[in-house]
């Protein structure tokens, strides 16, 4: 009966849209002025308790034309004819008040000192006034409340909202819902912190507890569907809801954040995903980047480890400044391929050069520079995975420091402008093969930098939210087989930034650098792994521990619990962006001495010794401890 009912409403509706919508004034007007001459009838009634007196009956059809000329005036004067009634607010109602009390003051004008007609009662004139007020304000709300009635009958498999957050962004989602049933969606109850709310409804939406109360208000109203009305939440707030929401089972959706929303009205359309980014517990990084259009448009530039999570991101940022030329230098050619062809098609103004090539061999780079002849090289290939570099401690050498080494002494020989190399929070009193060989390389940049009038500057930053390799892709996989989701300690910790700031990062770095610099974002507090694995469990709308487990598998080869930004001998200092600090301190191997070091490691990877080379990467780097490394084996 429902589907029948919508059909045949769906049918009417369709045929008496076309010519509402061709006449719409003119059937609003009528409309309108039938319900005027109908309460100034009334008012007659009303002041004569019913029986009207012949000699008023006549001057009552006298007056009606100038009633509706005079209330026609006044609705046209304030354009109440122009809103649609389904839609009638605050401001549309306002409207009417004004107009039905100028219209009043009008027609006692036009009825006694105009026309001179003294016998025109004044009650009725106040009368027509008031129920005028009542009745264009009462239709509109009524076709308003009605419209919403109908909607739920017909449109029961609409998708029931709770909505966290009754504030004013609150308030215009919920309007929005209701005045456009395109959407699918149905307000269903709100959750909201501040006890005045409590036990209210806002636009017949009840509020049935705070943010702590979630589970039982989604069990209450049936609801389907969680959205986050709050633009202004901090990561912290966000933590709050999500870790209330664990028991739902439902979806989680979001409101853009303040900024975000600045170009934009409050709607359904405006919702998107709740993601990791919103639950990074420190406020995301927002560099300016003015000033990088003199550094990049116009200039060569080159990526080494372009197909990367963080090299791809790279170039998109940089092609945006329109340099003349991005050279993307990668040996993996799929990844290479896809980068070069997104490249094209989205920065058609870009000339891209596509190499497939390896940082290690000297001749090739040595070729690529000279052809490419780049101003800026960002050189973010490496090997990163820490577990599997344990096992192939040769091969991080090989990329992490010799292909460091090999691209740097290639930018001194081509007279490049500026070299930016990528390194990690791992570098920090290294554990592992990885951040061992991560450090070396900040060694190699520090010394290259005081051989010529090239700029060297490292980068160093935490993990990487969504890069290849990290843990949120792993536990993406892990959840959509149904777990269990995998995590190595319950108290590892590590700092965790977005691609996107990752590489804002950088390229800020390309700016401040003065050359020899060492350069770390402040990441704020580091978030413990298994949060954020009950995070992303809850985010893909299942109960963590219940619907997917979560196992301890303990720590891996050369893993630690926490990670540094700072080793024990560098000073922090302050730069001119207040996220971002130098490291200081005095470099442990430079010279003559860091050069017969990397010799001496570059000739014992023709060996099949294991330990002869640990012991080298220790007596280059002291504080290089393995003792994390062998509790973990």
């Amino acid at each position: 009966m429902r589907q029948l009912a919508f059909r045949l409403f769906s049918v009417a509706s369709g045929a008496s849209a076309g010519f509402m919508l061709r006449h719409r004034l003119l059937v609003v007007g009528v409309a309108q002025l039938a319900l005027i001459l109908f309460a100034n009838a009334c008012a007659f009634l009303l002041r004569f308790e019913g029986r009207i007196p012949p000699p008023y009956q006549q001057r009552m059809w006298q007056g009606m034309p100038f009633v509706a000329l005079v209330y026609w005036a006044g609705l046209w004067g304030f354009s109440v004819h122009r809103g649609l009634w389904r839609y009638v607010g605050l401001h549309d109602l306002a409207r009417i008040f004004w107009a039905s009390v100028v219209s009043t003051a009008g027609l006692f004008a036009v009825f006694h000192p105009a026309l001179g007609w003294f016998n025109y009662p004044r009650s009725v004139i106040i009368l027509t006034g008031l129920l005028s007020l009542g009745l264009l304000a009462g239709i509109r709300l009524a076709i308003r409340w009605l419209r919403g009635e109908w909607l739920q009958i017909v449109e029961p498999t609409a998708c029931r909202v709770l909505v966290v957050g009754a504030g004013k962004a609150g308030e215009l989602l919920v309007l929005d819902l209701q005045a456009n049933p395109a959407h699918n969606y149905r307000p269903v109850a709100f959750v909201d912190d501040d006890p005045v709310k409590q036990k209210a409804a806002i636009h017949d939406v009840p509020v049935l507890g705070t943010i702590a109360d979630i589970g039982k208000a989604a069990e209450t109203c049936a609801a389907n569907e969680i959205i986050l009305a709050i633009p202004s939440a901090t990561p912290k707030l966000m933590q709050k809801i999500l870790a209330a929401s664990e028991a739902c089972h439902l979806p989680i959706r979001t409101l853009p954040n303040v900024k975000q929303l600045l170009d934009g009205a409050v709607s359904m359309r405006r919702v998107r995903p709740l993601s990791l980014e919103d639950l990074l517990q420190r406020e995301p990084i927002q560099t300016d980047l003015q000033e990088l259009h003199p550094l990049l448009e116009g200039k060569s530039v080159l990526v080494t480890g372009a197909g990367g999570s963080i090299g791809s991101e790279l170039c998109r940022q940089i092609a945006r400044y329109r340099p003349a030329r991005l050279v993307l230098f990668e040996r993996h050619e799929n990844s290479l391929y896809a980068l070069d062809l997104e490249l094209r098609e989205t920065f058609p103004q870009v000339t891209t050069l596509a190499v497939v090539g390896d940082v290690t061999n000297a001749q090739q780079v040595e070729t690529v520079f000279r052809a490419c002849a780049p101003n800026l090289i960002f050189h973010a290939a490496a090997h990163k995975h820490v577990p599997m570099m344990e096992q192939n401690q040769g091969e991080a050498i090989r990329n992490n420091v010799m292909g460091t080494r090999t691209v740097g002494e290639a930018a001194l020989a081509a007279g490049v402008g500026q070299f930016v190399l990528i390194s990690t929070d791992k570098a920090v009193n290294p554990t592992s093969v990885m951040g061992v060989t991560k450090r070396i390389a900040e060694f190699l940049a520090q010394d290259l930098n005081r051989r010529n009038k090239t700029r060297f500057t490292v980068v160093r930053f935490g993990n990487v939210l969504g890069s290849n390799g990290s843990v949120v892709p792993l536990f993406t996989e892990q959840i959509r087989r149904g777990g269990p989701v995998t995590v190595t300690h319950p108290e590892i910790k590590r700092f965790f930034m977005t691609i996107p700031e990752a590489v804002q990062l950088v390229l800020q770095a390309s700016v401040l650098g003065r050359g020899g610099d060492v350069f770390v974002l402040d990441m704020g507090e580091q978030i413990r792994v298994v949060d954020l694995a009950r995070n992303m469990i809850v985010l893909s709308g299942h109960v963590p521990d219940q619907d997917i487990k979560i196992t301890f598998t303990g720590l891996r080869p050369g893993e630690k619990l926490y990670e540094e930004l700072f080793d024990g001998g560098e000073r922090v200092e302050p730069t001119a962006h207040a996220k971002i600090k130098r490291a200081v301190g005095l470099t442990t191997l430079e010279g003559e001495g860091l050069v017969r070091h990397v010799r001496e490691l570059e000739a014992l990877l023709d060996g099949s010794d294991p330990e002869r080379l640990t012991r080298k990467l220790q007596e280059m780097v002291p504080n290089y401890n393995r003792s994390t490394c062998d509790a973990a084996k």
